[in-house]
């Protein structure tokens, strides 16, 4: 029975390796996958609720044939000893007529003299006799209906063995295949190993590759005999620096050491600070299925930075070491205008922490009141506004990789949204000031096109 849970375990990875930005932005693909994950959930509870349903009834079949074979039990021993009563009673008889026929042969010379107490004698034989004939039949009558019990009590006995072969049948299914489902799931954790350990021996090869790829794409020199001590696994050169990005992965398919590896590597990298002109901030870029038993990503050494990254990071960390390169014409502005690049830079900063906490309160503000709409609306009301709102369906507008958001169309839309509301008699003040307009970024829209 086998059965796989793609998107429980692809749920439960995604909330490991959810970053800030994606709860920000990607919250929408986290629900949607908590969704099909809580499906799969519910699909393996049902499967468990059947199993212990057709379990219970099995229990319970074996419970009522325990039951009828008590029954059974009893109902023989009761025979048994209704038998054995019959037998003594027969006995006690055939002994009191013995003891009548010894009395008769005693008084057989009394017989003569006496004709009529032999009469009498006889006609009491006769009774005797009589009486053991009529204990006779009973005894058949007994022994028969002993037969047909005993006949009944086969039958029951074959009907029991029946049922509790069948039982059995049923009890060796069910165990043979929960094997087959553990050895299926063993077989996919042996070959999700054999992928693991694929996977850990190409990575050296690996993260080379992409390296030399987004040093070439972005004309970064990449190193590949460093003019010092040592043999980094990759070097690349930015602002007369070289940049260390070593590889690590484990060594077997036991991870629980593996964190223990790293911190030990964090300070065997020290050789190569002391060289010149190498940078301060060492990188060991591990497998990305690994980063689950990694709890320390950064290690201050003092002299000395270790960060722990993955090969999806390592193009956007050496695109950020480069734009150091572009600030340098930082000490060519003059003070007037590094103090009004501090100045915009600061309230974009100070608008984006508002607008994420003004987000956060406006959240907890509509969850508080989605719960007053649970526990405090009539029954009826509720499933009426859940047919509603599953009828509905919030569209925003799509963002495209190669179409800019142009500031130009965001006035617009804002300039009607204002003219709307104020048609409406609602008190809408203009959003853009007019000295944004003087903005190098803000004119620079008005020469850009939609594509």
């Amino acid at each position: 029975m086998e059965k796989t849970f793609e998107k429980l375990s692809l749920f439960f990875d995604k909330i490991k390796t959810v970053g800030f930005w994606q709860r920000i932005f990607g919250w929408g693909q986290i629900r949607s996958l908590s969704y099909d994950a809580y499906e799969e959930f519910k699909a393996l509870m049902q499967s468990l609720n059947s199993i212990s349903q057709e379990s219970d009834g099995l229990k319970s079949s074996k419970a009522v044939l325990t039951s009828d074979n008590e029954h059974l039990k009893a109902d023989k021993a009761k025979l048994e000893n209704t038998q054995e009563s019959i037998t003594k009673e027969l006995n006690a008889v055939r002994e009191e007529g013995s003891r009548f026929k010894a009395k008769i042969a005693s008084q057989e010379t009394g017989l003569k003299s006496s004709e009529k107490q032999i009469v009498e004698l006889e006609k009491e034989l006769a009774l005797y006799k009589e009486k053991t004939t009529q204990m006779a039949n009973n005894l058949k009558s007994l022994e028969k209906e002993n037969t047909i019990f005993r006949q009944n009590e086969t039958e029951r006995k074959e009907t029991y063995e029946k049922n509790a072969a069948t039982l059995n049948d049923i009890k060796n299914k069910i165990q043979i295949d929960r094997q087959k489902e553990i050895d299926d799931r063993h077989a996919g954790e042996l070959r999700r190993i054999e992928l693991l350990k694929e996977t850990w021996s190409n990575h050296q090869d690996k993260v080379k590759e992409v390296i030399k790829g987004i040093c070439a794409k972005h004309t970064i020199e990449y190193v590949d005999n460093v003019p010092f001590k040592g043999s980094p696994d990759n070097t690349i050169k930015l602002c007369g620096e070289f940049v260390i990005f070593d590889a690590k992965s484990p060594s077997t398919d036991d991870l629980n050491n593996f964190p223990n590896y790293i911190k030990i590597q964090t300070g065997a990298v020290k050789k190569y600070i002391k060289e010149e002109n190498v940078r301060k901030d060492i990188f060991l870029v591990i497998p990305s299925n690994s980063v689950e038993v990694i709890e320390i990503f950064s290690y201050n050494m003092a002299d000395y930075n270790v960060y722990i990254v993955t090969l999806d990071v390592l193009e956007p960390l050496i695109l950020a070491l480069k734009k150091i390169e572009e600030y340098e014409f930082v000490n060519q502005l003059s003070p007037e205008e590094r103090e009004n690049i501090c100045r915009i830079i600061g309230k974009f900063a100070h608008m984006t922490k508002r607008r994420i906490q003004i987000d956060h309160f406006f959240t907890w503000e509509f969850l508080e009141i989605l719960t007053k709409c649970q526990a405090d609306l009539p029954k009826e009301i509720i499933d009426k506004v859940l047919e509603f709102e599953r009828s509905e369906k919030l569209n925003p507008p799509i963002e495209k990789r190669a179409k800019q958001i142009l500031t130009k169309t965001l006035e617009l839309d804002n300039e009607k949204t204002r003219k709307e509301a104020e048609a409406k008699g609602i008190t809408f003040p203009a959003m853009v000031p007019n000295n944004i307009k003087n903005l190098p970024l803000y004119e620079g829209d008005a020469n850009n096109t939609d594509e």
